[in-house]
């Protein structure tokens, strides 16, 4: 056995593989010790922020303030709240409100903005522009209000007795507050989904669901297919017709089809994941049963076999201690498999919202299903479907290697 190990450990296919899903499997260990927050809380008033780091303003008030006279500054601050598109839009509304184009000079921010202030009217309809245009414009009005303004912002607080607003503090252009020394802090590496949930809290919590299905599949999977062809391969006449007459129907009918009628019929309410898994499972077998039989056959001739059969031995037993042993490193390798196309499996149910119920846990594919149906992918928002599919990828990656090179060690037709 230690010298099996050894030799499984010097593939590097095998290596690299089991690398990238230790690395994952300690990942979602290791973060929700750090982060325990529910992966369903909804924290962001909105949908979609972007990932960053996240700074309570009104604490921020209040936190120590330094003066950093940074070069550029005021370039930046301009660039943020008014881009080379916003410019272009300036103009075009200019020109189609009357002015000549050559008074323009879209690069000159205080004249661009001057000309803007000078004409610009909400009530005003140009030309061709939609409603949504109009909207933009208006938006764009009050987002630049007192954009190249040098004044301090005045920081004022109600008086409970004459109703009338003190002022209690000014806010200078070069005032920086140290992140650290700020009280509320929260850093969302991937930003929030369409519900205002952190999506790396929830994309831990969906892989770790997602694994535990591909686990639990794989294992029913691999069970059923085992032992429904170890029988079949060992026993032979009518009780191998009759298994090979129920595995040729399953190959007839495309499992996935065979999965989704099985989970349509089921009904949302009942769908838990582990519901989902054995469904997987029990639509996943025929492949695994087909190649364990093959393997049988080819033994169960043996000398060994053979001998085991005149000493009297029960077909039990010559199966769990004769033949399978010679099988247990093939078994292993559809395990490996199995269970990557169990997660596979999920990933699609999901999409097509036949997957795991949404109000409990979070699963890969429940995340692309939400992604998808809040059109995460036509209005950019990446980080609500990209890592899932990187999460998916190095899964059913590592697995794969894994696979190979455990191929590579036991079929001595593949070895170097």
């Amino acid at each position: 056995m230690k010298h099996l190990i050894q030799q499984v450990f010097r593939s590097g296919k095998f290596v690299t593989g089991f690398s990238i899903f230790a690395a994952i499997l300690l990942f979602v260990i290791i973060y929700p010790l750090i982060i325990p927050d529910p992966p369903l809380e909804i924290i962001g008033q909105g949908t979609f922020f972007a990932p960053g780091i996240y700074v309570n303003v009104y604490d921020s008030l209040n936190s120590p303030q330094y003066t950093l006279n940074l070069d550029k500054a005021a370039e930046r601050r301009i660039a943020s709240k008014l881009n080379d598109d916003d410019r272009q839009a300036i103009q075009d509304w200019l020109v189609g409100n009357g002015m000549p184009e050559s008074e323009i000079d879209i690069a000159n921010t205080a004249q661009l903005l001057d000309q803007w202030f000078n004409n610009f009217d909400p009530t005003i309809r140009i030309a061709g522009n939609t409603n949504a245009q109009r909207n933009y414009y208006i938006r764009l009005n009050n987002n630049i209000q007192g954009l190249l303004s040098t004044e301090e912002a005045v920081i004022a607080e109600m008086d409970a007795e004459t109703a009338v607003l003190e002022e209690t503090g000014t806010v200078p252009q070069s005032a920086y507050v140290n992140v650290t020394q700020v009280p509320n802090v929260r850093v969302l590496p991937l930003g929030t989904d369409n519900f205002g949930r952190d999506v790396l809290t929830e994309l831990v919590a969906a892989t770790i669901v997602s694994l535990q299905i591909g686990f639990v599949a794989g294992i029913v999977a691999t069970v059923i297919g085992l032992v429904l062809g170890l029988v079949s391969g060992y026993v032979g006449g009518f009780v191998d017709d009759v298994i090979m007459f129920v595995t040729n129907l399953f190959t007839v009918i495309p499992s996935f089809v065979l999965l989704i009628l099985i989970s349509f019929s089921i009904g949302q309410e009942q769908r838990g994941a582990f519901i989902i898994a054995v469904v997987i499972g029990l639509t996943s077998w025929v492949w695994t049963a087909r190649a364990v039989r093959s393997q049988v056959i080819s033994l169960r001739n043996r000398d060994h076999v053979n001998l085991s059969k005149l000493s009297g031995h029960s077909i039990v037993h010559i199966i769990a201690k004769d033949i399978l042993p010679y099988i247990a490193s093939y078994v292993i390798m559809a395990l490996i498999l199995q269970i990557s196309s169990g997660i596979l499996a999920e990933a699609g149910l999901s999409i097509l919202g036949l997957g795991p119920k949404t109000t409990e846990d979070p699963t890969l594919g429940l995340m692309m299903n939400w992604a998808m149906i809040y059109q995460a992918h036509i209005l950019g928002k990446w980080w609500a479907y990209f890592p899932v599919i990187i999460v998916i990828a190095l899964i059913a990656f590592s697995m794969n290697l894994m696979n190979t090179g455990l191929d590579q060690v036991f079929n001595p037709a593949l070895r170097e």
